[in-house]
């Protein structure tokens, strides 16, 4: 069975692909999908339509549909093609907080803009995934795997949505979303990418104004400006998205997800952590893996 067998794939399945597509190819879902469904445009240009959002998208946009509503996408009248890899997957939680910021209407999130320099990055970070997809232990995958691929095996999927949380990781981190001024831009996304890389690092409003060589007072007024939140709110909503991910893929206990994510002590973990979750850490992990 391959994804082109599957006009609506089931909520529980996980299928990477990459399409080169010609004027005149078009999927339309009236009922949308039960599951999400990333889409990253490498060339050409792409219409993309989720209930009453819709836009056109180029080299370096990345659009995340979430599931359960009408969806449209297909080449752009008057393109010569839409080159795109695609993936259906059910999110991580923790990936909820680097999406919020490129959200709009109907669960159509837009990171448009990405960066020219980790273009080449999230490439080989699908082709990574694609070759995932069809891994076993015993079974070798060919080198360059034809196809979309679903993905079989806990193992498989396990390193496929590694590939997906690179790609995540990456585009929303260097992006900018739609709405914000251009002053000051590059040196918040520098500080940005700084504590995304390495949140359990020992951050503080003076130590991240020194990597843009700026005073601490005009740097969290800059930061304030362009974000929206202070430097130390973002530091701590990293940290609780790394422990997270923690949670969600390791055994690590409670006190050594704190410590690896930059927290003092379990409480002040415990309390960031229902404060930005809505539930403490043990009954986070035993909600996301039953």
């Amino acid at each position: 069975m391959t994804a082109e067998d599957l006009s609506v794939p089931a909520a529980d399945l996980m299928i990477v692909g990459h399409y080169d597509k010609a004027p005149g190819y078009a999927t339309r879902r009236a009922g949308g999908s039960p599951s999400w469904l990333l889409l990253w445009t490498e060339a050409g240009a792409g219409y993309v339509a989720q209930g009453g959002a819709s836009r056109e998208v180029g080299p370096g946009d990345l659009v995340v549909l979430g599931s359960g509503v009408a969806q449209h996408y297909r080449v752009r009248p008057g393109a010569e093609r839409w080159r795109f890899w695609w993936v259906h997957f059910q999110p991580r939680a923790s990936w909820a907080a680097w999406l919020a910021p490129y959200v709009g209407d109907d669960g159509c999130h837009v990171v448009a803009g990405v960066p020219q320099p980790v273009h080449g990055r999230i490439d080989l970070a699908f082709r990574r995934a694609l070759r995932d997809a069809r891994w076993t232990p015993d079974t070798p995958v060919p080198a360059a795997p034809r196809g979309p691929a679903v993905v079989v095996g806990g193992a498989a999927r396990e390193l496929v949505m590694g590939a997906v949380e690179e790609v995540l990781v990456l585009a929303t981190a260097l992006a900018r979303p739609a709405g914000r001024g251009e002053e000051g831009d590059e040196r918040v996304r520098r500080v940005l990418a700084i504590i995304a890389a390495e949140p359990g690092a020992p951050h503080s409003v003076a130590s991240l104004a020194r990597t843009v060589a700026l005073s601490p007072s005009r740097f969290a007024h800059l930061f304030a400006e362009e974000t929206g939140q202070t430097p130390m709110q973002a530091v701590r909503r990293a940290r609780v998205r790394h422990a997270a991910s923690l949670l969600e893929v390791t055994d690590m206990d409670v006190g050594q997800v704190a410590a690896a994510s930059g927290f003092v002590s379990p409480f002040h973990f415990s309390r960031a952590f229902r404060k930005e979750y809505g539930l403490p850490p043990r009954d986070y992990r035993a909600r996301v893996r039953p």
